[in-house]
């Protein structure tokens, strides 16, 4: 039995404890603003993945607790159910389905603790302390925790750009900071390391790493509030002489004599480019020692961006999961970007200020679907720099980014989900960015022969015996290129336009009218044999986290044609309804990303996002309510477990917040908002130029979920959509809700 197995039994004692369920939360701590609302544990337990710490909107670091990782559900770096801690490091993932990050580490601790590398070569070695939940506390911008081993407290907030540490010691002549520089999250592994004592009060250095990032670099320096009495360095074999070290495991202690309750400090600034810029982006954002005014500040800024769309709802419950909802929305994309705008790009090199603030952690084929819709509407301001972010990626890499993270693309999902998003920014009139480049960025990306795509343009489909999942990598193709189609028709480059919307319908070509599914089609034309739709095979099918039951509905930009397919719109309504119903095992080897099941209805994974609101196309908009009132009461809720899948970098939380103030988009680009049913009462959603939109559901009830009249500006409104430009301009929508549906027709 391994140090580790032997660690996790221990746990059983030592108040471990299990995921919450859906029926009650935690209960943030108390605080004046909308930030009283923010739950940071909701999302810990289950799938959810998200990150726990302290940081601020949209900002570089993200400041956190690091558990001991034992699984999957570890991808964050912490979980709800686990009592360990390894460290606090400065950057984490939120909601991802795969694991890193995890940077420059921070322990205090007291007593001899030995960190050369023994046999066991395991994190439960060294350094690890157990806490107690109940001295754990957590909200928007602050994170505390008591380490029961050292008898430390810890207290966390952050800049965007520098985390900040208090510590509050024991009695002792030995208690320390260990520096980690070789521990990260699950994938990542060390490259090279390198720390060195500058002054008794300040350590620098880098940390280069591999993983989900191929070649990862982050610049620190850490600045203690109190002298150090002694400084050691710690690589391979052990402690080493000197003030530095260079090497592939790094790590460093700081030693101090401590009185009881004594508090010591250390601030930690980093930057993607060097230590020099890091000490910049210190002296920038937290030169003084303030750490309650730092904590204010952090509350401060996350208070204003919340006040971004102000609800109205009776169920306190649902103002938790709302603006935890909004908060998660807003983890990232993150500042990848240094004070005076320095960046590391994806060629891998430095690039001094270009007049944008950098950006990274897109997880785009996720939040494509309904993130970036979420921040088209209430962060106009960044949406120049985002679309910026990805043209500079363009213009360094030679294609629009897939899934970008720390300036490494890592190619991760299938399709082109940046074309969407672009095309979404021209066609709803952002402007601050080149227009033709955006273009020519999206039309390069479409034309590229990798991912599938030479044989999306020799066979007008991807052939299951050409490329592994072929199908779904198709029908993500066909999705982003009807959003260039638009932005061809736009711009008035007429061929364009029809060539890729013709590409758009190559989704067709996997229909099969028999069985009424998506199937996998071979380069003779001949669908894959045997066919199970309910079968769900991980990365070794033709869909990808999904079946064909979910992947069928994959059409959101040209749902007539596929009513077409179908034969009308009574059979595909016959289909759909079946879709949330239909019983089947989804097979031993499908991946755990199918989740959050109503029948074979997956809102765990995205895939899945828009299909409940493709109702009104077909001419019933009530069964749309119905299902989005489900999934917003029973999916959702204030609990560790509160989401029934990964949170994505935001987009679970996304088409919560859409959903709950009563629309979402459906087809990716143009900003077409479709009904569904708001859940709150009244929301005024601060848009473009200062402006207001606000959305009154009149009557709103559990009973009354269904829209029974619609008026814009106090006149009569028939249309089952809002559309961008009458949300942008400001006004106030009002939806009559009562109890009984009226008519489709």
């Amino acid at each position: 039995m391994t140090l580790k197995s032997i660690f996790y039994a221990a746990l059983i004692g030592a108040g471990a404890t299990a995921a919450a369920s859906c029926g009650g939360g935690t209960g943030a701590p108390s605080q004046a603003g909308l930030t009283r609302y923010v739950d940071p544990y909701i999302g810990t337990g289950g799938h959810g993945h998200v990150f726990m710490g302290a940081n601020v909107p949209f900002g570089f670091v993200q400041l956190g607790p690091s558990n001991i990782p034992q699984s999957w559900d570890w991808c964050s770096g912490y979980h709800i159910s686990d009592s360990t801690i390894i460290g606090f490091s400065h950057l984490h993932l939120s909601g991802t389905g795969i694991g890193d990050l995890g940077d420059v580490n921070l322990m205090p601790a007291t007593g001899e603790v030995t960190l050369s590398r023994g046999k066991a070569d395991d994190y439960a070695s060294g350094f690890f302390s157990l806490f107690d939940r109940a001295t754990e506390k957590s909200r928007a911008g602050y994170y505390a925790v008591h380490l029961s081993r050292y008898n430390v407290g810890v207290e966390l907030t952050a800049t965007k750009r520098v985390g900040f540490h208090k510590y509050t010691f024991p009695a002792s002549a030995d208690s320390r900071v260990i520096i980690d520089l070789e521990n990260g999250q699950a994938w990542d592994r060390p490259v090279e390391g390198y720390l060195v004592q500058e002054s008794d009060t300040v350590l620098s250095g880098y940390r280069y790493s591999t993983g989900w990032a191929r070649d990862q670099r982050v610049f620190f320096t850490a600045v203690f509030s109190k002298p150090l009495k002694r400084f050691a360095v710690y690589g391979d074999k052990g402690e080493q002489p000197g003030r530095e070290l260079k090497a592939q495991r790094v790590y460093g202690q700081a030693i101090f004599d401590t009185e009881k309750g004594e508090e010591i400090y250390v601030k930690v600034a980093l930057s993607p480019v060097s230590i020099e810029n890091a000490k910049l982006n210190m002296q920038a954002e937290l030169a003084g020692w303030d750490f309650e005014q730092t904590v204010q500040d952090a509350d401060r800024a996350w208070s204003e961006e919340l006040q971004k769309i102000l609800i109205t709802t009776g169920d306190e419950r649902v103002k938790r999961t709302f603006y935890t909802a909004l908060y998660h929305t807003m983890i990232a994309p993150s500042e990848f970007c240094d004070v005076n705008g320095d960046y590391r790009g994806a060629d891998g090199k430095v690039h001094a200020g270009e007049g944008f603030k950098n950006y990274t952690t897109f997880s785009l084929w996720d939040t494509y679907r309904g993130a970036h819709p979420l921040m088209s509407i209430i962060h106009p301001e960044k949406m120049s720099d985002v679309i910026n972010t990805m043209l500079a990626i363009y213009r360094q890499q030679g294609k629009l980014p897939v899934w970008h993270l720390m300036g490494c693309e890592t190619d991760c999902m299938v399709g082109n989900p940046a074309i969407p998003v672009v095309a979404d920014a021209l066609l709803k009139g952002y402007d601050g960015f080149d227009r033709e480049l955006a273009y020519e960025a999206m039309k390069t990306s479409a034309m590229l022969d990798e991912r599938g795509l030479k044989y999306l343009k020799e066979y007008g489909y991807i052939p299951y015996d050409k490329e592994g999942e072929g199908l779904s990598k198709c029908m993500e193709y066909a999705i982003a290129d009807w959003s260039l189609a638009q932005a061809a028709q736009l711009l008035g480059k007429t061929d364009d336009y029809g060539y890729f919307l013709k590409r758009s319908k190559a989704y067709a070509h996997y229909f099969d009218r028999q069985s009424g599914f998506v199937r996998g089609l071979s380069s003779k034309g001949e669908f894959r044999a045997p066919f199970n739709p309910f079968e769900a095979v991980h990365r070794d099918n033709d869909y990808t986290e999904g079946n064909a039951w979910q992947y069928t509905w994959l059409v959101p930009h040209d749902v007539e044609g596929l009513i077409d397919l179908f034969g009308g719109r009574e059979r595909f309504i016959e289909k759909l309804d079946s879709l949330f119903t239909a019983k089947g095992e989804l097979g031993e080897h499908a991946s755990p990303d199918i989740s959050g099941l109503i029948g074979q209805y997956a809102h765990g994974n995205e895939p899945s996002h828009h299909i409940i609101y493709m109702y009104p196309y077909a001419g019933q908009p009530h069964k749309t309510a119905e299902k989005v009132r489900e999934v917003l009461s029973t999916l959702y809720c204030d609990a560790p477990d509160g989401l029934s899948g990964n949170e994505d970098v935001g987009q679970m939380s996304a088409w919560y917040v859409l959903s709950a103030i009563g629309f979402y988009q459906v087809e990716p680009a143009g900003g077409k908002y479709i009904f569904g049913s708001p859940i709150v009462d009244k929301a005024v959603v601060k848009v473009k130029d200062g402006k207001t939109f606000t959305v009154i559901a009149a009557n709103n009830s559990a009973e009354n979920k269904y829209i029974q009249s619609v008026s814009l500006n106090g006149a009569p409104y028939s249309k089952p959509y809002i559309s961008f430009e009458d949300i942008a301009r400001g006004g106030t929508l009002e939806l009559v809700m009562g109890k009984m549906p009226i008519s489709d027709e």
